[in-house]
């Protein structure tokens, strides 16, 4: 009977029993302290009446206080972050209406809406399905046909940044570093001859052909620049590479990247045009101050979305013997790391891969205090702006939810295949796919920029800190 109550009944009932309470306590108190006058003084008595009136008020309202935060204040704060969950990450999962028991018809309501909500865009989800698997179909159709012709493409923005390459183009760039879209032309190919080319372009106005050069001038490819609109197109002769006739040649791309923003700080970046290279670590052991790492695994995220084949699965000689304890949760043998790369390079090769990103991991500072650590070995300076999904999942869900990665997917609907589990690649893909429907709900909360989701995360920082 009493959960059937209304949630405005319920609220009038704890501060009833704040001022009956109160009363009460009040009234103990005096009768307590009349008993002390005829032992001493009247006014030892009202000390005593009055400092046992205020010890009993203090823990009326600290009782009451827990009973309404455990009862009403985190239900509504889980059933918004549910709400949040299913308007802005597009998880279909039913709201949970008895944590929310307490408040009435609240939860109800909510699951009503809710439902409504996913019904009436079912139908437009469907379209848009069969929308998206048609042009999926066109896309195949056209990689396959590029894949026929001895030219690799590349399509650039007015920045000089990559926003299409195909398959050949893939295997080109794999030589010369990570394929990565949305990254400078000039990571790949030598400066000084790759901006006399574009200059020549852009004074004429047509094609230029010119010999393009790895940036260490070890390898060079017979190149031509086509204008465009918008930017230009950059053909390069495949002939003089290999690429396996059962090799995947994806085309990848992202049109967006044409419409480049307005050179800002990223402080004031907004999230929706920040690249992000989300990675995880597997170790030797949890101390990051003398354990080693043995794998990398890395994805990235560029408008939102995760780019497809732009990744890093690298085992890493960690140098050392891995104890049994640490083999037994990921799996990675001494056998397997032999002849593997040492930490410098590999962590050379991620710091390439996160050029121009925000990095981010599922507790970052554990990750990038081994990366810190080697950075004397590997000569680099780790001074990416950094995110932590913990700290995210803390700002949308509330500091006293549960913020591990199992836990976080869970509430967002990722998968974590059981064979990619504690996988250095797979925590890593979890991790994107977590970031990748947290995005549209930070900015409904306001937290559109850069810098706005930073102080945020210092602020549930503190407070998780206070919680442990």
């Amino acid at each position: 009977m009493f959960t059937r109550l209304s949630l405005r009944l319920r609220v009038f009932l704890f501060f009833c029993l704040i001022a009956f309470g109160g009363i009460t306590l009040i009234l103990v108190s005096l009768w307590l302290g009349h008993g002390r006058v005829a032992q001493s003084s009247v006014s030892d008595g009202f000390v005593f009446a009055g400092l046992l009136a205020g010890l009993g008020l203090l823990g009326l309202v600290t009782g009451i206080w827990l009973l309404f935060d455990e009862h009403v204040a985190k239900p509504i704060e889980a059933l918004a972050a549910q709400m949040r969950v299913r308007a802005h990450a597009g998880v279909e999962t039913d709201v949970d209406t008895q944590t929310a028991k307490y408040l009435g018809d609240l939860a109800p309501a909510a699951h009503a809406v809710s439902s409504a909500l996913g019904e009436s865009t079912l139908s437009a989800a469907q379209k848009v399905a069969r929308e998206t698997e048609r042009l999926a179909s066109e896309t195949a159709h056209l990689t396959a046909l590029l894949s026929e012709i001895p030219v690799a493409m590349l399509l650039v923005n007015p920045q000089g940044q990559i926003v299409l390459y195909d398959g050949q183009a893939a295997e080109i760039l794999s030589q010369l570093g990570v394929p990565r879209l949305n990254a400078p032309l000039s990571d790949y190919f030598e400066a000084s001859g790759l901006k006399t080319a574009v200059s020549k372009l852009e004074k004429t106005g047509l094609e230029v052909a010119f010999e393009a050069q790895s940036q260490d001038r070890s390898q060079s490819f017979a190149a031509r620049l086509k204008p465009l609109e918008t930017g230009y197109l950059m053909m390069i002769d495949s002939t003089q590479i290999n690429i396996s006739p059962e090799a995947a040649r994806p085309l990848v791309y992202d049109f967006d990247l044409f419409e480049h923003p307005q050179k800002v700080s990223v402080l004031e970046t907004k999230l929706a045009h920040l690249t992000f290279a989300v990675f995880d670590t597997e170790t030797t052991g949890l101390l990051p101050h003398k354990d080693e790492i043995v794998q990398i695994g890395a994805v990235r995220v560029v408008n939102g979305r995760i780019v497809p084949g732009e990744r890093i699965n690298q085992l890493v000689d960690p140098g050392r013997p891995i104890p049994a304890a640490s083999s037994k949760v990921h799996h990675i043998s001494d056998q397997m790391v032999k002849g593997a790369p040492s930490i410098a390079e590999a962590g050379r090769a991620f710091h390439a891969f996160a050029a121009q990103s925000v990095i981010v991991a599922h507790n970052a500072p554990f990750d990038m205090a081994f990366l810190h650590r080697h950075k004397g070995a590997m000569a680099v300076t780790w001074d990416h702006p950094i995110l932590d999904t913990v700290l995210l999942s803390a700002v949308l869900f509330g500091a006293s939810q549960i913020h591990t990665l199992d836990a976080l997917c869970d509430r967002l609907g990722v998968s974590i295949p059981t064979e990619l589990r504690h996988t250095a690649l797979g925590d890593a893909q979890a991790t994107a796919e977590v970031l990748v429907k947290m995005l549209p709900m930070l900015q409904a909360q306001g937290l559109t920029t850069f810098g706005e989701v930073l102080d945020e995360t210092r602020r549930h920082g503190r407070l998780l800190e206070d919680l442990n």
